[in-house]
């Protein structure tokens, strides 16, 4: 498991080190030692793509801040290698003083930013990015953004400084434009955008800079071990039938949305080995896929089960809300997906007393009728504000913010889970999620109090199905639909377990 912080916890680890720089008369060796880092990490990259480091070309994209400084003085290291090094100053009269010293001693140039080159120009091999660092906040400005646009056209490489320029460290807002950067290179450990923005961040990299470790905090983010999501998921033992692997209940589907119901419980039979009993006028399309699902007529005569799904393709009828008050009074944990989500934004008194677990699992637009409008720029906090609500009203909710970068917030701990893809972004896979995960509830790690680790695993498994099933025939990958998204399912399950 990873953790990343937000800048003022940063900012109190590193306090410690940049004073015993200074008292020692250099103030500049954490620096140093962060430029190393940068330096490192830049070959690293420039010998993957182009095959060496001695001759190739490096462009510096140099702010006023300590980044500048790092990336001037990650320049001054990759010349005594051999490299061209050339530096943007962006404002030169600020920039750091010792940094670029050590940049032209070692042959290196710079100078202030100046119009051109032109198109017939031959582009460097890499581009430092030290524009702004932890302090900066809205998009890039002139004429960073000028020669970052120009440099990017030209399929060049970035490498970004702590983090790309253009997106804010705590929101993890990715702004218009920003550096699209390959490798970020950070420091100590990790900032909350590098998870909450990871595909703005491109590979990170942490260098050690010797900064003690920092505890989590309530705004921490954490991003889910692999290894760990494998070893949680529920397998039969010795001992195990299909009731004690839990028995999970769906709600789905209806005459206009049958799919939604296969789809729910096609992927809870294939996420665990226990029960799926099913409740629905979806019945028919439901066993013809599915024999081994057990139907219901009615909530009421459902039997028993551990754990409750309730909304995908269900309708937002009289109907629906009744069942949805009906599942919940059982004091099950429970996931609202889809149609549930409609409800329970124009019928908020459906979650009054709700006494185990309940997950929801909106996408925006959702999240958008849940909370009358929300910051899109600031997710985690949009979303962290919005659990809180539900928390103080005694609500013991954990939601799902679909996305990318999906995010689960219990009220206590934001986990991030970025599926490397958008390949899931295809109608009816939130109904493959919610099947995942309401089976997980029933029987994994879900104790009836707490929902946020069902909802990351089912997160993390979901994603790699999705890329697995857009790159079954090799290469880039391809479109995929839901269907395909669960065919990869027990593939990408055993494959998880296998790390």
């Amino acid at each position: 498991m990873r953790r990343a912080h937000p800048v003022e916890a940063i900012r109190a680890a590193e306090r410690p080190l940049l004073e015993a720089a200074e008292a020692s008369g250099d103030p500049d060796a954490v620096m140093r030692r962060a430029a190393a880092g940068v330096a490192h990490h830049t070959a690293a990259l420039l010998r993957s793509r182009s095959g060496g480091v001695f001759g190739r070309s490096v462009l510096l994209i140099v702010g006023s801040g300590d980044n500048g400084g790092d990336a001037l003085y990650a320049g001054a290291m990759l010349r005594a290698r051999g490299c061209r090094v050339e530096a943007v100053l962006l404002d030169p009269a600020r920039a750091h003083a010792r940094a670029l010293a050590a940049l032209r001693r070692a042959g290196g140039r710079a100078a202030g930013f100046r119009a051109g080159p032109g198109a017939g120009a031959t582009p460097p091999d890499v581009v430092i990015d030290g524009v702004v660092g932890l302090a900066g906040s809205g998009p890039l400005r002139e004429p960073a953004a000028g020669i970052v646009a120009h440099h990017a056209a030209a399929g060049v490489p970035f490498v970004s400084v702590d983090l790309p320029s253009g997106v804010d460290a705590d929101t993890g807002t990715v702004h218009d434009p920003h550096v699209p950067a390959h490798v970020t290179v950070t420091f100590g450990a990790l900032r909350r955008a590098h998870l909450l923005a990871s595909p703005a961040c491109g590979r990170v990299e942490v260098v050690d800079i010797g900064m003690g470790g920092i505890p989590a905090g309530p705004r921490s983010v954490r991003r889910p071990d692999r290894a760990e999501v494998g070893r949680s998921w529920p397998v039969p033992g010795p001992g195990d039938d299909k009731y004690s692997q839990g028995v999970v209940a769906i709600r789905a589907g209806s005459d206009r949305f049958p799919g939604a119901a296969v789809l729910c419980a096609s992927a809870a039979v294939a996420a665990t080995s226990g029960m799926v009993r099913y409740v629905g006028s979806g019945s028919g399309a439901v066993l013809a896929v599915r024999p081994e699902v057990v139907c219901h007529p009615s909530v009421a005569e459902a039997g028993t089960a551990q754990a409750w799904v309730v909304g995908p393709g269900a309708g937002t009828g009289a109907e629906a809300v009744a069942d949805i008050d009906a599942v919940l009074a059982h004091g099950l944990p429970t996931v609202l997906d889809a149609d549930a989500l409609t409800c329970v934004a124009a019928h908020p008194v459906l979650l009054r007393g709700v006494a185990a677990s309940v997950l929801l699992t909106p996408h925006a637009g959702e999240f958008d009728r849940l909370t009358g409008g929300w910051d899109r720029a600031d997710r985690a906090g949009a979303l962290r504000r919005y659990v809180a609500g539900l928390r103080d009203r005694g609500i013991n909710a954990t939601v799902l913010l679909k996305g990318r970068v999906t995010l689960v917030d219990d009220g206590e701990t934001t986990w991030s889970v970025d599926a490397g893809c958008s390949w899931a972004a295809t109608a009816g896979s939130g109904d493959v999620l919610s099947g995942i995960a309401g089976a997980l509830l029933a029987g994994g790690r879900g104790d009836g109090r707490a929902a946020a680790w069902p909802a990351v695993a089912a997160a993390v498994v979901h994603g790699d199905a999705a890329r697995a099933a857009a790159v079954r025939t090799g290469g880039a990958g391809a479109p995929i639909g839901a269907t395909d998204l669960l065919s990869a399912l027990p593939g990408a399950i055993s494959s998880l377990r296998d790390e």
